[in-house]
């Protein structure tokens, strides 16, 4: 049997991959390592908590006396490394706290299993999931490649540059075999919504004004999250030590054109008279350091490994729609916070 520390397992993206993991591998025993900040939500997997291969961990990747002792009690053979601070808003605010949980607890991870799989490296895997933020800024042409210089400007992406260095560092010092990914923006189901596409659909549902930064003409890659678990599981069982991989959606969409469909679908969905939604939109005060521009080349994935999107944005943003107007409980729950209560220890099953 593998066993496979999921770090981040209750976030956004995590579930998604915990809950693909679990599922799509019986044999496998997968751990699911979380702090359970404020995006950490165990109702994400509520679906798969009491299968038999599947158990919840609470514990934070900066303690490294934690770190150490869930190791030498585990005996991981992998790690699957998703935990980290992510909202760009709140790394301009706090730039700290991102440091050390994207920073110190990537490196905490490395050391712990640098210690725990000594004269077994090529038995065992460290897969780090990152980001195409840190690739900076694109002007009207172009796109990110594997082989794209870093050039991060928020707290945020330096500490996802920082952090991706790091697993390099550590498969070229110590022979470790580690793989890194860097995907582009995700959205689909269980996102929590303080992220455009949640909150944009969750305030029109509610006739709240959206905002948008700016003139709304920044441009991101738009991944359906269970498309990007789905490329995760794929890289990790089939990439060599070493590589890097981009993941996109080959969706580029300015934000205020993504806005405007969203208002037309949900214009449909809620009955409501065509361009009522739109009337919404507020523009806001651009973020500082705002990046103009996101666009991934997913080709080396396409070609090595054979993953391709499996549906357009189109597709994927009316599933998405269609998941949050047919979850109010859940969204309801993550509005109050109450989801924060799920959580009493009992699913605490070591």
């Amino acid at each position: 049997m593998q066993k496979i520390i999921i770090t981040g397992g209750a976030g956004f993206i995590g579930s998604h991959v915990v809950r693909r993991f679990v599922k799509t591998y019986p044999d496998y025993k997968i751990i699911n390592l979380d702090k359970l900040t404020y995006a950490g939500n165990l109702e994400n997997l509520r679906d798969i908590e009491n299968e038999p291969n599947y158990s919840f961990v609470k514990g934070d990747i900066v303690d490294l006396e934690f770190i150490n002792n869930l190791f030498n009690t585990e005996k991981p053979d992998a790690v699957i490394h998703l935990a980290a601070e992510s909202h760009v808003d709140r790394s301009i605010t706090n730039p700290l706290e991102f440091v050390m949980t994207n920073v110190v607890g990537t490196v905490n991870l490395l050391n712990a299993a640098r210690e725990s799989w000594k004269g077994r490296y090529d038995q065992t895997r460290f897969y780090h999931v990152s980001t195409d933020e840190v690739y900076g800024t694109l002007g009207e042409d172009g796109m990110f490649t594997e082989e794209t210089a870093y050039d991060p400007h928020s707290p945020y992406s330096a500490s996802k540059a920082s952090s991706d260095h790091f697993v390099r560092a550590y498969q070229d010092t110590y022979g470790m075999n580690a793989v890194i990914s860097n995907c582009s923006n995700n959205y689909g189901s269980y996102h929590f919504p303080e992220k455009l596409i949640p909150l944009a659909i969750n305030n029109i549902k509610q006739s709240k004004s959206v905002p948008v930064y700016g003139k709304g003409e920044n441009i991101r890659d738009w991944l359906w999250v269970e498309d990007h678990a789905r490329a995760i599981d794929v890289i990790f069982h089939n990439a060599k030590a070493g590589q890097t991989y981009n993941i996109g959606g080959h969706n580029e969409w300015k934000n205020i054109d993504l806005i405007n469909l969203l208002c037309t679908i949900l214009d449909k969905k809620l009955g409501r008279a065509e361009g009522e939604s739109a009337k919404l939109i507020t523009y806001v005060t651009d973020r500082a350091g705002h990046d103009l521009r996101y666009a991934i080349d997913a080709t080396k994935l396409k070609t090595e490994l054979g993953w391709v999107p499996s549906i357009t944005f189109e597709e994927g943003l009316k599933k998405t729609v269609d998941w949050y107007l047919a979850n109010e409980e859940w969204l309801n729950h993550v509005t109050s916070g109450s989801y924060q209560q799920y959580y009493k220890g009992q699913y605490n099953n070591r």
